[in-house]
């Protein structure tokens, strides 16, 4: 698959349309100016949105998180998936130790490790009380390019939905990127995967970490895809899942 400026912006704004189409009838969405200005009102909306999600992180690995984000992802009722999908996944990161906060505050998901906790999608409000207490989990520490990592995620599922497990990669560009935002990309890609249908539990990852998605040959079933952050003027894909792999 060609990353083209073409394709980005078309699966960008697919992203666009499936949250909020109201939003996209008011842009020229493929048009380079059009969707750049879409953009800029998702992140306004999103910033004021009433309805996030909320991350307490003591410390970040690779596959604890994917596999609790996936697993949080994947027990949010569909009437909390619609108005936080509208939302754009908005999701606040804060830094904190979970162990020491569920006398005082309830969490929908916690990972197997303990370094992560999840609570919502919900009103702003219901967690104000947190995210007063904690402070934003602001790493701007550069992330150098690790080994694959292959991540089974819990499963499998019984539920009326239930399918065959699917075995896909996960492609994300490290350069120039900070954990701080590593962890906002990934997430965005990894929760609306789930909604989708392209993870599910008993499903299984592997994360590859490139400098770059620009050449990768193999076909993406899903982009994570913002705005070059040292060209404002161009879209990037930050993140890619592929589709269903088979491997002898």
């Amino acid at each position: 698959m060609t990353l083209s400026q073409s394709l980005l912006r078309s699966r960008a704004a697919e992203r666009v349309r499936a949250a909020h189409p109201a939003l996209a009838a008011k842009f020229d969405l493929e048009d380079a100016d059009g969707l750049l200005a879409a953009q800029s009102e998702i992140a306004s909306l999103a910033e004021s949105s009433d309805t996030q999600a909320v991350v307490v992180l003591r410390r970040f690995s690779l596959a604890a998180w994917v596999r609790a984000t996936c697993g949080f992802a994947a027990g949010v009722s569909p009437d909390r998936a619609v108005r936080w999908r509208q939302a754009f996944t908005r999701t606040v990161f804060l830094a904190g130790n979970p162990d020491q906060l569920r006398e005082r505050f309830a969490f929908d998901h916690i990972s197997e490790d303990g370094s992560a906790a999840w609570r919502g999608p919900e009103p702003a409000s219901a967690s104000a009380a947190l995210r007063r207490l904690l402070k934003r989990f602001d790493s701007e520490r550069a992330l150098p390019i690790g080994p694959a990592v292959r991540i089974p995620l819990a499963g499998p599922d019984h539920g009326s939905h239930a399918r065959h497990p699917v075995r896909r990669d996960l492609y994300v560009a490290t350069s120039g990127m900070a954990l701080s935002a590593y962890l906002v990309h990934v997430n965005h890609l990894l929760v609306e995967a789930v909604m989708d249908g392209l993870i599910a539990p008993g499903d299984e990852l592997t994360v590859r970490e490139l400098p770059s998605l620009v050449g990768a040959s193999v076909p993406f079933a899903s982009l994570r895809i913002g705005v070059d952050a040292c060209r404002p003027d161009r879209l990037r894909a930050y993140a890619a899942l592929t589709e269903e792999i088979t491997r002898v």
